[in-house]
């Protein structure tokens, strides 16, 4: 059944800093999240001063009443925080959605900042208690460790090649060579230097895992009848559901039925709120803090079974030239940079616009799915008018 939010609201406005080493901003974090949410508000042709929604994700700790003086906020009139971390998102457009579609708010920004000087936001989990008692007691508090055995139960358990996760590493990497913002741009992952980088945990080495980067990005999301008076072509939210299934949240890995990143259900709800399905879609931002969710991420959205994901899951079958479903187009998480997951969003919209610096012609559906093998997660399809 189609969502009474798809088309509703459209994001009409990015705005991005450059991507800095971890702990190597020349700005602390608010002027970060300042300086993005600026550039999206121009991006769009709309005075910062009249945002009213203020909306994030994860550990953001720029809040709304921190943000109002230096934008010259009139008032704001809807703020909220999506409780889980890079799972979050595209989520939090879901609830910029509903805010614009019932009018609680007329333009909502929603958008993330990092900078280790900070906020020392790599001890936030520990810090916080969000690793479950069942991985700390075993000697395991680091995601690369905890998502290494869910990897290593698609390898060895349900047969998925170890090579889809190359796959996935280097049509990343691959793209970010055209990159200007990627951090990784200047990195050639071909077989070699991917086959002997160093093991972080089994499966996972070097290359397999995200980066940490300081950095900001914001996106402006409006009503849809506003979005059609703005500069910029709309990227309509279709669908971003989030949640967790029986045996998800602290629970974790009794999820089910079981769910390689924890994303069969909101995969589900969101084919079936947009009307669309897994062959529509022109191509696909995937949230990769480790290149084994992603490759889950693909089998839970229906793209392909673990019987046949060495066969989909290709790197000649996820690059803009020739690729069936060209992925992370921008470089992504893994090459790009990481600020949990936000970066993807600005590229999903820039698919949709035709202004990516990798463009996959004609592209009018693009998905971004958000953390994958979060407590909860969260997927999201933006469309351009003709899908509505």
């Amino acid at each position: 059944m189609m969502s009474k939010l798809r088309g509703a609201a459209a994001i009409v406005g990015i705005g991005q800093t450059p991507y800095y080493k971890r702990g190597a901003s020349p700005h602390p974090e608010l002027k970060l999240a300042l300086q993005a949410i600026v550039g999206a508000c121009e991006d769009a042709g709309i005075d910062p001063a009249d945002v009213d929604g203020f909306i994030s994700y994860a550990s953001e700790r720029n809040d709304a009443q921190k943000l109002m003086s230096a934008l010259g906020t009139k008032e704001v009139r809807f703020a909220s925080l999506a409780w889980i971390h890079g799972g979050g998102i595209p989520g939090a457009l879901s609830i910029a959605a509903m805010a614009v579609a019932t009018g609680q708010a007329k333009a909502v920004v929603v958008y993330r900042a990092m900078a280790e000087s900070s906020t020392q936001r790599l001890r936030v989990m520990v810090a916080q208690g969000d690793t479950a008692a069942q991985y700390l007691v075993n000697g395991l508090e680091s995601p690369a460790q905890i998502l290494a055995l869910r990897s290593q139960r698609m390898i060895e358990k349900h047969g998925v090649p170890r090579d889809t996760l190359k796959a996935m590493a280097q049509a990343t990497y691959h793209h970010a060579r055209t990159n200007p913002r990627a951090y990784g741009r200047n990195t050639v992952l071909d077989d070699e230097t991917y086959d002997n980088a160093r093991l972080i945990s089994e499966p996972y080495n070097l290359f397999d895992c995200s980066r940490e980067n300081d950095g900001a990005c914001a996106v402006l999301v409006v009503s849809a009848e506003h979005a059609r008076d703005l500069a910029k072509k709309p990227a309509y939210i279709l669908s971003a559901p989030m949640g967790t299934l029986n045996g998800g949240g602290a629970l974790e890995e009794n999820i089910r039925p079981y769910s390689f990143a924890g994303q069969v259900g909101v995969a589900t709800r969101m084919w079936a709120e947009s009307g669309y399905g897994p062959k529509d879609v022109d191509v696909a931002q995937i949230y990769q803090n480790m290149t084994g969710m992603g490759v889950g991420s693909l089998i839970d959205h229906g793209f392909c079974t673990p019987e046949n994901a060495g066969e989909f899951i290709r790197f000649d079958n996820l690059i803009v030239s020739g690729g069936t479903l060209p992925v992370n187009t921008s470089g992504g998480d893994l090459a790009e940079g990481f600020i949990h997951g936000m970066g993807l969003v600005a590229e999903a919209v820039r698919q949709i616009r035709g202004d990516s610096v990798n463009q996959v012609m004609g592209a009018k559906l693009s998905l971004m799915t958000g953390g994958p093998g979060d407590t909860m997660s969260s997927t999201g399809l933006l469309g351009s008018e003709e899908t509505l």
